[in-house]
């Protein structure tokens, strides 16, 4: 193989590699504008995060695209390879977290309808802050190749459980003691869970970074706090 083709092909990695990263960004942003959206009680903002998620879309069907055609007409191996299909498969991962952002900002817009509660949104707050840190730490760790980042994101992720789940007896505590809350704290509980699972998407990104740097998966089980609820459906 030629310098110039490896060369070529070295910068159209790069390029992949720079537009999932891209992605990334887009995501945080769509994740950080939906949890704002419940804790200020702006409907405006929720449209605009829901009008949004169509770029992620496309994006990661663009990422998806390149990713296959540079596997088809360069026939990658080892690590070249591992960076092609980690591009592809946290590029997913995102648009799920563009999903589930957009899931948070339409519950935010019935929320709103309830009128300003401050209190009810609070621990939202807090929950929305430890997991768009954990985005943010390992968004950080891919474009960095930093695989101790990755670790830690995979191994703490117990903690966005557990918050979960003080968060799920505190708004239980607001529905017991004032009915009128209950229709909010309802809606809350399934921005909780979204937020949960964004907070899983950042874990599996860690798990496809260290492959990708590795070679090697991360086969232990993953620090999981019990969870006081079923899962909620697809």
């Amino acid at each position: 193989m030629s310098e110039h083709i490896v060369k070529s092909f070295g910068e159209e990695l790069d390029a992949l590699a720079a537009e999932c990263a891209r992605m990334g960004g887009l995501a945080e942003a769509q994740a950080a504008d939906a949890i704002a959206a419940v804790v200020k009680a702006n409907p405006k903002l929720a449209a605009e995060v829901v009008a949004r998620d169509a770029r992620l879309d496309v994006l990661e069907a663009d990422i998806e695209r390149r990713a296959i055609r540079l596997i088809a007409l360069r026939q990658p191996m080892a690590n070249d390879l591992r960076r092609t299909v980690a591009a592809m498969k946290i590029a997913s991962n995102l648009e799920r977290c563009g999903d589930l952002a957009k899931n948070i900002a339409k519950r935010s817009l019935i929320i709103a309808d309830a009128g300003p509660m401050p209190a009810l949104a609070r621990p939202i707050e807090r929950m929305g802050k430890l997991v768009l840190g954990r985005l943010k730490e390992v968004l950080d760790a891919y474009a960095g190749h930093d695989l101790e980042r990755a670790r830690a994101v995979w191994s703490r992720d117990d903690e966005v459980d557990e918050h979960y789940n003080s968060l799920f007896r505190e708004l239980l505590t607001y529905m017991m003691g004032d009915p009128r809350t209950i229709e909010p704290c309802a809606h809350l509980l399934f921005v909780a869970k979204n937020l949960e699972r964004i907070g899983d998407h950042a874990t599996n990104i860690a798990e496809i970074v260290h492959y990708e740097i590795t070679g090697e998966a991360l086969n232990a089980n993953r620090p999981k706090a019990d969870r006081l609820e079923p899962e909620e459906g697809p």
